[in-house]
């Protein structure tokens, strides 16, 4: 049976080339990076390599910039806690969006508990915010803005570079989860003006357990963490070194092939969403429809249960998900769809695919085959699906007056 992963916004598997640069500090040279023999030298000259290719990768002015973690969601707790910590005599308004990662969202959640308050910018039906969204969501009080660059379930891509304007000028720290768009569109922290971006080796070709955070030079921010002296005292703890060079040649090669890959991959992404929904009635793409991911789709299929569609593809060979694999064991829809004003019944019928460097027009074609009779199944073992009405929704192929209902204020946690 053909087997085709198209799951690589949950994790990708390691280059052959990362797992070689990796396997010489597992084995030859093992030193702690902290030490001052010939074996820490060695293992302390790997980690400033990976730290220079990361910031070049990102166009940061100095390898001071970049700090390793453990995860992206550590990265994510390091720089908003640490921003908040820091600047708490400043003001305690945090701003961020209804479609952030867990890891911002229940950061948020934590902060507030501890005294901070948290607007939470509601999206449109693209799963966007705008600058005067963000603009108008300003206090005095406020100290950081936290906004995702592409939604990991959705594939949208937000304005940061419009948002980072708007900080900018109420000097108001700026930090983006970037996690879901390194590797895959420019990624550049000038560019985009932002003071804070976090990402993970996992997701671009790299070993699991490594992530890094970006701090741009003159930024108000405090360590959460304590202990040693590693990461100029802003992570403790020995580093991973296996891991960050594993990260440092991933995000290297994912930037050389940027270019050809999102070419590639924008044109299957185009092909599956004309075909899906063209060919599949009662479908609706989430996501904007051109600003997302060029390795992008998700829908949601009216009238069915997303688990059943998972394990009938699964059963085929095709792995796929349902939305962020860091929330799959939650029986509640996806808070990003519900956010975006879906139901929770059409919500519980989402599938996102999301292509990787290895994939064919072959894998393409494969599950535009297998998925529609699925489909046709399950709906048809659906008391649900009588009824039904299409329309001619510019998104869409069904009428859901819950897919056209964007509430437009702000929410509090």
């Amino acid at each position: 049976m053909r087997k085709v992963y198209f799951d690589h916004s949950a994790t990708t598997p390691v280059d052959p080339a990362v797992v070689e640069e990796m396997m010489k500090y597992l084995t030859e040279h093992f030193g702690n990076p902290s030490s001052i023999h010939a074996f820490g030298r060695e293992a302390r000259k790997a980690v400033e390599k990976a730290r220079q290719q990361v910031a070049t990768a990102i166009g940061a002015s100095s390898v001071g910039e970049i700090a390793f973690t453990g995860t992206g969601t550590e990265a994510d707790n390091m720089a908003i806690r640490g921003v908040a910590y820091a600047n708490r005599q400043k003001g305690n308004h945090i701003i961020t969006t209804a479609g952030e990662h867990s890891a911002v969202l229940n950061c948020c959640k934590q902060l507030e508990r501890e005294g901070f308050s948290v607007t939470v910018l509601p999206l449109d039906q693209y799963g966007r915010v705008t600058a005067q969204q963000v603009a108008d969501a300003i206090t005095d009080k406020t100290i950081l803005i936290s906004i995702l660059h592409a939604n990991n379930e959705i594939g949208t891509i937000m304005p940061i570079k419009e948002i980072s304007e708007v900080a900018r000028s109420k000097k108001i720290i700026f930090h983006t989860d970037a996690v879901q768009s390194v590797g895959k569109i420019p990624v550049n922290v000038d560019d985009l003006g932002v003071d804070l971006l976090t990402l993970s080796g996992h997701k671009i070709y790299g070993p699991k357990g490594i992530g890094a955070m970006y701090i741009r030079r003159g930024t108000f921010w405090q360590p959460i963490l304590f202990g040693g002296g590693q990461e100029r005292r802003r992570r403790p703890g020995t580093e991973n070194v296996a891991g960050i060079v594993g990260l440092g040649k991933a995000v290297e090669l994912a930037t050389e092939r940027m270019q050809a890959d999102a070419e590639r991959l924008t044109r299957y992404r185009d092909r599956i969403i004309s075909e899906v929904l063209q060919k599949i009635p009662n479908t609706i793409l989430t996501g904007h429809p051109e600003e997302r991911l060029p390795n992008h789709v998700s829908f949601c299929f009216r009238f069915i249960e997303g688990e059943s569609m998972l394990l009938m593809l699964d059963m085929k060979g095709i792995a796929i998900s349902s939305g962020s694999a860091c929330t799959s064991g939650s029986l509640e829809p996806s808070h990003v769809l519900t956010a975006i004003g879906l139901s929770k019944e059409v919500a519980h019928g989402s599938l996102r695919l999301t292509m990787g460097k290895d994939n064919t027009e072959e894998d393409v074609e494969y599950f535009l085959e297998a998925l529609p009779p699925i489909i046709e199944r399950l709906r048809a073992m659906s008391p649900l699906s009588e009824g039904c009405n299409p329309c001619a929704c510019s998104t869409c192929t069904v009428h859901d007056e819950d897919h056209h209902d964007h509430g437009e204020s702000e929410e509090e946690f």
